[in-house]
């Protein structure tokens, strides 16, 4: 029999601390409870102590989730782990991960404490952490970086304080494969009761290599992988969660272990992350791009046809692919559209939500004569993100006007607080002189930092969604707009991420 292979997801917490990622308390229960559909061990909530929000939000979580494990994060300290502890409290199955630096640079720059200081802190903590739960995760940071023989002193130490589970993370995507495996084996040859323990890992992406290091761990012992939904996280990201599960999975003639994943919730999930973070998915990206199955080349084209598995080594629809099925139209019910929310996963909160999200349906199906599952994923998530921020500003109307030899230039019309505003501005295009004009009205401040466009479906009907990041004050935060018209896509995007800033919801972003 196989052993099985824990997935712990982050996304929740490591990558939430991508710059503009911070969610509020209601988007972290959304993507909690798609985890839990998608089977995840375990789900790493946030960081309690980092924020009254943060902690608020894990707690909320670890009300809900019933069918996996939630964890809170927190240093190696009393309070931290207390707040963890607290946090997580209502959970069903609960897990404290605690975490304290061990290489040479961490521990003189960052701690300014000596090996032998930060060794009492981690055994402290140990102990300290089991007084609330039989399930202590322990993380010694930037283990990649550590000399080996400190690294096995304190884990050895920690072990015997009774912790279950040790993460050896890769903090700065330093490691490569060969080299990380080996110190998992290693660790697992030299340190006393090592099999006592599930070893874990965390990797980060700066070189591009999170997940084979990941993978070189499993095959070197490991049985717990880190990793978050679409690979995000800070800096060049996480292991990505799609592509560990889909990896052992497809390559089950040399990996000793399984998952309990469902991957057929895959690709929600990462249509769900996508949207409430603003970060859109690559079109190349493996398993969930929009590209992950799309055949141009003759030959593969040809091959295909003859036989799938000539040029694809799993079905689309494993993974949640659901080949732009065509669901509703104009004519469709309430019922029907409830329904088929229901079937792609998607949960509102109220009847009040349904209802509204219903009305932007109708709206979209006036503009367009064929709904696919992603117009309704992209149209909820349009809907819960003016929800969560209470819209104190919401697009009235815009027009827009270009022509060749000529300035472009925008009108609009928000609402602001209930009242209508207008303004008119030139710019080098439509989308410019349509930022410009919301500018002049609400006079943000704000540094536009970013600004993509994705269609959502082929076609030339098909939606463009439009992200746009803003900065200001040192706070990030990301804007998401659907629709038809590239330019009104634009300006609701430039509106969801001013109501984020305007936005009196706490959204933490700690950037450990």
């Amino acid at each position: 029999m196989k052993d099985r292979l824990i997935i712990f997801d982050t996304t929740m917490r490591d990558g939430e601390q991508s710059p503009g990622a911070s969610m509020t308390r209601e988007e972290k229960l959304r993507i909690g409870r798609q985890l839990e559909r998608m089977r995840v061990d375990v789900i790493e909530a946030g960081f309690p102590a980092s924020s009254p929000g943060d902690f608020e939000a894990v707690r909320a979580v670890a009300l809900a989730i019933k069918d996996s494990t939630v964890c809170g994060l927190a240093r190696a300290n009393d309070r931290d782990i207390s707040r963890a502890a607290e946090a997580v409290a209502p959970a069903k199955s609960s897990r404290i991960h605690i975490f304290i630096a061990t290489s040479p640079i961490h521990m003189e720059r960052k701690l300014r404490l000596t090996p032998e200081q930060v060794l009492t802190e981690a055994v402290n903590a140990a102990r300290f952490a089991r007084r609330f739960t039989d399930d202590v995760e322990f993380s010694p940071e930037d283990a990649g970086r550590s000399e080996p023989d400190f690294l096995c002193r304190v884990l050895e130490a920690v072990i015997a304080e009774g912790v279950k589970t040790i993460n050896i993370p890769d903090t700065v995507g330093y490691t490569v494969p060969e080299q990380f495996g080996a110190l998992i084996r290693t660790l697992r040859e030299r340190i006393p009761d090592s099999d006592k323990v599930v070893w874990s890992v965390h990797c980060h992406n700066d070189l591009g290599l999170a997940v084979a290091n990941s993978l070189a761990a499993v095959m070197n012992g490991a049985r717990q992988i880190e990793c978050t939904v679409n690979g995000l996280g800070e800096r060049a990201g996480n292991a990505s969660l799609e592509e560990v599960v889909m990896a052992v999975r497809t390559r089950q003639d040399i990996f000793p272990c399984d998952t309990r994943i469902d991957a057929t919730q895959i690709v929600p999930a990462s249509r769900l992350v996508s949207g409430i973070t603003g970060f859109p998915v690559q079109p190349n990206k493996a398993i969930v791009g929009a590209n992950a199955f799309a055949h141009e080349a003759g030959i593969h084209q040809d091959g295909v046809l003859k036989s799938r598995e000539t040029y694809e080594i799993m079905r689309a629809e494993d993974v949640g692919w659901s080949q732009n099925k065509l669901v509703l139209g104009k004519h469709s019910g309430r019922n029907a559209f409830r329904q088929r929310l229901k079937e792609l996963g998607i949960e509102l909160d109220s009847e009040e939500a349904v209802n509204a999200a219903f009305v932007r349906f109708k709206d979209l199906a006036d503009k367009k004569h064929e709904i696919f599952d992603e117009d309704l994923q992209a149209l909820v998530t349009d809907e819960a993100h003016a929800h969560d921020q209470g819209e104190r500003y919401r697009l009235v109307s815009l027009t827009a006007h270009s022509e060749t030899g000529e300035t472009p230039y925008a009108r609009i019309v928000i609402s602001e607080d209930g009242g209508e505003k207008r303004a008119e501005a030139r710019g080098s295009g439509p989308v410019d002189a349509s930022l410009k004009a919301i500018e002049i009205i609400v006079n943000s401040g704000a540094e536009l930092q970013l600004y993509s466009v994705n269609a959502i479906t082929t076609g030339t009907e098909s939606q463009g969604e439009v992200t746009v990041r803003l900065q200001k004050g040192g706070r990030i935060v990301n804007g998401l707009g659907a629709d038809t018209d590239i330019v009104v896509a634009s300006a609701k995007a430039y509106l969801s991420a001013l109501n984020k800033l305007k936005s009196k919801v706490e959204r933490i972003n700690p950037q450990m």
